[in-house]
């Protein structure tokens, strides 16, 4: 069934006023794998009355008075994509496409979209209840960050917003505590996840330098964000308070990760895995063709690597589903009357991370002085795919489905490290679960480069792809595997562009197409390094590319298909 959008649905249910309203960026879908939509079953499970506002007109009362006010707070999220991302290119252009709006046109997510959405509400409902932030946009911007489009420092996004509170992370346990809070009239600035604005900093928190302080000094906006970087794991983190004016952002330690159980529940709430027959009347939506038969098999990430939000977002440990759970899915998906037998992706932010963790990270929270896959793997975590391997096989079984691809990206450096059931893992895939082509995330051949990215050398991956080709080769199959890499990341000169163009003819035998510019995402140590020109971890002053052109310069030697070209290019500057 899906959460009502409107006064209609509010009518057939008998429901006089909502609890809750959501507000989100994205048209509605009804799917597991859209955050706002799992928010709201989450509140109608615990027996709350929720309806969404999709992508509201932001120029008149008629979308976000539809539903009325509610009773205890509003859900504002930018939607699945933090709003300045999904709206401008890394070369700062306009995207013309939406794949979260009906007719994919671009033209439904305003700019800086949870500040909008709050100041819509509070133009049409003065003085009304709590409204609450949430979603990735909310999450990456809830400390003091850089801001690439303007290029500056903004303070937490909660300043500009003038909302009440912020839940960031995954939030499904923290929305709970906070709907039944104000349910019964407490404060609800004692649940972990939570931020909100305060005029004292509470017992036992650290305080990090002041939004002024970070202003004026780029070293210490670096101490600055190492502080609220080590402090974001459940088990260890501290509470943190910045000063901003004369008031002080003040976050609560993060909220406990669900459990296997509770994220295995999620998936038994009832979606109808399809866009709001409301909104879906106004185009199709793009982003089905992706999601719609795709499974999450799991959710965090310790890659880490330093130009990735995901890690402050999800978390840095893997919590991944029951196989039953998964199978379970899987059968639904293939009982749904327009599958057609093949499943797009099972995985999560990184494909083969499924089924292991640090054992010492699960007891004690992540390490706040190193990292679990670079430089190199630590001996603490067991990478073995065997759990994985089991559950593929388990699912190839299942009849009506044909084909079962992975989507997701494959870190490949564990595979390689994996001695035991790596090569039998990269086996599988490359026999049954590749369709045509298969992702990976290079992103670089320099060693000073992927030091600045946190990424693996090119040992493991000129390893994977001989071990690949030979898989693929001896199935008969005749795919290949997609390169991934950015250009103009911090530290990164032409000249090491066109070493990684020499390296991808050479050891790879391409001329690379998948090419991303660099952008700066908040509240990453990318965007640390960009804005600051410094190194985050030595301070040594780093070669910065902001010149739009000189950013187009380096995709253009990676992509440039014209060999003789790439020759001079290289004897000329050789």
């Amino acid at each position: 069934m899906f959460i009502p959008t409107t006064p209609e649905e509010l009518k057939q249910r008998n429901w006089s006023q909502l609890d809750v309203i959501l507000v989100t960026g994205d048209t509605y879908i009804d799917s597991p794998q859209i955050g706002i939509a799992v928010i709201g079953k989450q509140l109608l499970k615990n027996g709350y009355k929720v309806g969404i506002i999709a992508q509201p007109d932001i120029d008149s009362a008629k979308d976000i008075a539809r539903l009325g006010e509610p009773k205890l707070f509003w859900g504002v999220s930018s939607g699945s994509i933090d709003s300045m991302v999904a709206n401008h290119t890394a070369l700062k252009k306009f995207r013309k496409q939406d794949d979260y709006t009906p007719g994919g046109i671009n033209d439904r997510r305003p700019d800086r979209a949870v500040i909008v959405y709050t100041n819509l509400i509070r133009q049409y409902y003065k003085n009304t209840v709590p409204i609450v932030l949430g979603g990735i946009e909310a999450s990456l911007r809830r400390i003091t960050h850089y801001d690439y489009w303007s290029d500056k420092l903004r303070r937490p996004i909660l300043f500009d917003a003038k909302a009440d509170f912020l839940v960031y992370g995954m939030a499904e346990k923290t929305i709970i505590e906070m709907a039944d809070s104000l349910k019964f009239t407490k404060e609800p600035r004692h649940i972990r996840g939570v931020s909100y604005i305060s005029d004292i900093v509470p017992e036992n928190y650290l305080e990090l330098p002041s939004f002024e302080a970070v202003q004026k000094d780029k070293k210490t906006f670096i101490q600055m964000f190492h502080e609220f970087y080590k402090n974001s794991d459940p088990l260890n983190a501290f509470g943190l308070a910045q000063k901003i004016g004369t008031r002080f952002l003040v976050q609560n330690p993060p909220q406990l990760y669900l459990s296997q159980k509770e994220i295995d529940e999620i998936y038994t709430l009832g979606f109808e895995r399809a866009a709001h027959p409301y909104y879906a009347k106004q185009g199709n939506v793009r982003a089905l063709d992706t999601i719609k038969f795709s499974i999450n098999s799991h959710r965090g990430c310790y890659g880490e690597c330093n130009f990735c939000s995901i890690g402050v977002h999800e978390g840095r440990t893997v919590r991944w589903r029951s196989e039953k759970s998964i199978l379970d899915e899987a059968r639904q998906l293939s009982e749904l009357p327009d599958f057609r037998g093949t499943i797009n992706d099972i995985g999560g932010p990184t494909a083969n991370m499924y089924g292991f963790e640090c054992q010492k990270k699960l007891k004690s929270g992540a390490c706040k002085d190193k990292r679990c896959l670079y430089p190199e793997k630590c001996p603490q975590l067991p990478v073995h795919h065997n759990i994985q391997i089991n559950l593929l096989k388990k699912l190839r079984q299942i009849p009506g489905i044909k084909h079962i691809f992975i989507g997701s990206g494959i870190r490949y450096d564990m595979v390689i490290n994996d001695r035991k059931y790596g090569k039998t893992y990269l086996k599988d895939v490359a026999e049954h679960h590749t369709s045509g082509q298969m992702k990976i995330a290079p992103e670089h051949s320099e060693s000073h480069v992927l030091d600045q990215m946190g990424k693996p050398g090119v040992d493991s991956l000129l390893e994977f792809k001989q071990q690949f080709d030979r898989f693929s080769e001896s199935s008969g199959k005749r795919q290949f595997l997609t390169y991934y890499f950015i250009a103009a990341h911090p530290g990164c000169t032409e000249e090491d562009m066109r070493s990684l163009k020499d390296f991808a003819m050479r050891e790879l035998h391409i001329n690379p197409e998948q090419v991303q510019i660099y952008t700066p995402l908040p509240s990453t140590y990318s965007s640390l390094a960009y804005y600051t020109g410094l190194d985050p971890f030595t301070l040594k002053t780093l070669s910065v590319v902001k010149d739009l052109n000189a950013k187009n310069r380096q995709k253009a030697i990676l992509t440039s298909k014209s060999h003789l070209q790439y020759q001079k290019g290289k004897r000329k500057h050789g």
